[in-house]
């Protein structure tokens, strides 16, 4: 097995998690198996318990493991399934360690951070990465480890000592080290810095770890005499160091990487050269180059309680971005807190709460995601009324689903005290109720979590079109309420249309309104499984339903054979010459994130 370590240094949120999937896709297109760890130094056993003001959204695997956002960027651009135990956290690891001295499997000895700690957390490694996690029999040939957090933290110590210890049991030629690091330009110099990557890369090696490769952030392309002083202050050959500069979207990432031959400086160090090939990137390629050159927009507007911070929706906004690039549309997502279009609002603040229906108004659709407690419900409430009266393609995520129900239980069926008992226990109309084998007391890993089996019981519906008129699908969740099943049949009665099922029957997982161009409501994360080339059907029926393309997808059935014809309206969006390249728009940039019309910056 060859390991690659990712770490960064000077400051958090450079991008260690793209730069990773990205040396994986690098070495995939190399045709090497690979596989990835995420080392999270935080003492929660894992994400599910943290708050996405604090550390974005919450991933959710097949296995049901809640874990760091970064495992995302690997499943979606390596098309990978991990488990929960590809993302290691100090509580996990001192857990373990607790557990086995509970047990005496230490014989009296003292159980310290090294050398106790410093093994469990190298034995974790070489255990997981031998886990096949590519559909394919026998392990990876390479596992992309990235270390959370920056060089110098106090909690990351006992990793940074196990990874010393792990890079010279494998010994040269099985382990490379790759750090990524800051690289700052003084508006008032206009000069490339070199001084905190100096110190960063010397305090890496103070602590018994040697870069092999430097990834250098910076807003451009690194100047050769840069090169040449990083070389010789940090002890890195100038062709192993690489620069990571801003681009217009996240997938430039592995192709700068390739272009900067970072590949072949990889492959090196691991021995590799003569086992893999050069790298095959051309879908990849093509797909970025018609993300930028996209123009005709799609607005989407995203109606939430987090709206502060967009990586607590990431995967949702990947996936909306992945469906409209499978469209030929320039997402724009116009961010709504759901808080401001309520009435209480439009007292205190009548200009934001103006604003903020304008916004929704103004949309070509309307997303509501999931979330948890009673702040923004009765906003979100509103969303679904708007866009049920009006036409409006509406996609509910998980509790986007429940306040769909209960907004058609208040307003169809007259139940003015429609309601979830997560936000009203004493409802006499308990829309969502509480589930059976959930936990009130205890938060962490207590929902419904995980892949489970929704059965189509409907066939002529949209969202069995969409799914390639399968019988049933497999989707993540993270619930703990869901619909009350002794009310369905009088809400199917009114209009509403429960198409998906549990295997029991009783639980309600897939909800449309026939009578609507485009309204659905899931239970489940689809958002979880799109991927880059494999957009999310729901997503790609909402994105097509609001820029007036749904029939073209429900003929074609399946969002691949979409991808592959690349029709927008019927209609060829991009020229391809012979040689491959793509005739380019007036317009390419692209506005994949944010609702300003900048590009996403990495």
């Amino acid at each position: 097995m060859k390991y690659v370590l990712v770490t960064g240094g000077v400051v958090s949120g450079l991008g260690k998690g793209v730069t990773a999937s990205s040396i994986g896709i690098l070495l995939k297109a190399c045709g090497l198996r690979v596989t990835s760890i995420k080392i999270d130094p935080y003492l929660n056993t894992d994400a599910g318990t943290m708050s996405p003001f604090e550390h974005g959204e919450v991933f959710v695997l097949d296995d049901g493991g809640e874990v760091d956002l970064d495992l995302g960027n690997y499943e979606r651009f390596l098309d990978i399934k991990l488990t929960r135990d590809n993302n290691i956290t100090t509580g996990k690891i001192y857990q373990s360690v607790i557990d086995k001295e509970r047990k005496g499997d230490y014989l009296g000895k003292t159980v310290q951070v090294v050398p106790h700690i410093t093994d469990a957390i190298q034995e974790w490694i070489e255990c997981v990465a031998m886990v096949p996690v590519d559909g394919k029999e026998g392990p990876a040939d390479v596992c992309v480890i990235e270390l959370g957090g920056t060089i110098g933290d106090i909690e990351s110590m006992p990793f940074i000592e196990a990874l010393g210890q792990f890079s010279y049991r494998v010994g040269p030629g099985n382990f490379c080290l790759i750090h990524v690091s800051l690289v700052p330009v003084l508006n008032v110099v206009g000069e490339q810095k070199t001084k905190p990557t100096q110190h960063s890369v010397r305090q890496l090696r103070g602590l018994g770890l040697t870069p092999n490769i430097l990834a250098c952030r910076s807003t451009k392309a690194l100047d050769e005499n840069v090169k040449a002083k990083l070389s010789q202050f940090c002890h890195v050959p100038e062709e192993n160091i690489v620069t990571l500069y801003d681009v217009p979207n996240i997938w430039h990432i592995p192709l700068l990487l390739r272009d900067q031959n970072a590949h072949e400086a990889i492959l090196k160090e691991l021995n590799l050269l003569g086992v893999a090939r050069k790298p095959s990137l051309e879908e990849w390629t093509a797909r970025t180059k018609i993300c930028d050159m996209l123009h005709d927009p799609v607005k989407i507007a995203m109606v939430g309680k987090y709206t502060g911070l967009s990586d607590s929706y990431l995967s949702v906004i990947k996936a909306l971005l992945h469906a409209s690039v499978a469209c030929h549309r320039k997402l724009t997502i116009e961010w709504v807190a759901a808080g401001d279009l309520e009435d209480a609002t439009a007292k205190e603040a009548p200009g934001v709460y103006e604003a903020a229906w304008d916004l929704l108004k103004g949309a070509d659709g309307v997303l509501v995601p999931g979330g948890f407690g009673d702040r923004g419900v009765q906003g979100k409430i509103l969303a679904a009324k708007y866009a049920r009266e009006n036409k409006v393609p509406f996609l509910g995520i998980c509790l986007g689903m429940q306040i769909a129900v209960i907004e058609f239980a208040r307003s169809v069926l007259g139940l003015s005290d429609a309601n979830s008992t997560e936000f009203d226990p004493e409802t006499s109309n308990p829309c969502v109720i509480f589930m059976p084998e959930g936990s009130k007391t205890h938060m962490g890993g207590t929902m419904r979590l995980g892949s489970r089996r929704t059965n189509l019981t409907v066939t002529d519906c949209k969202s069995a079109k969409l799914y390639g008129n399968a019988s049933f699908v497999d989707e993540r969740h993270r619930h703990r309420y869901e619909v009350n099943p002794d009310m369905v049949s009088q809400l199917e009665n009114a209009g509403l249309s429960f198409v998906g099922r549990d295997e029991t029957g009783r639980r309600m997982e897939i909800v449309e309104l026939p009578s609507h161009p485009y309204f659905i409501g899931v239970q489940f994360h689809p958002e979880f499984k799109s991927r880059p080339g494999k957009p999310s059907a729901l997503f790609l029926g909402l994105i097509a339903a609001a820029c007036g393309q749904l029939e073209l997808v429900l003929k074609y059935g399946h969002a691949s054979k979409l991808l592959t014809n690349g029709f927008s309206n019927g209609k060829p969006m991009v020229k391809i010459h012979q040689n491959g390249s793509i005739v380019k728009s007036s317009n390419g940039s692209l506005n994949g994130v944010y609702s300003n019309g900048n590009g996403v910056h990495y």
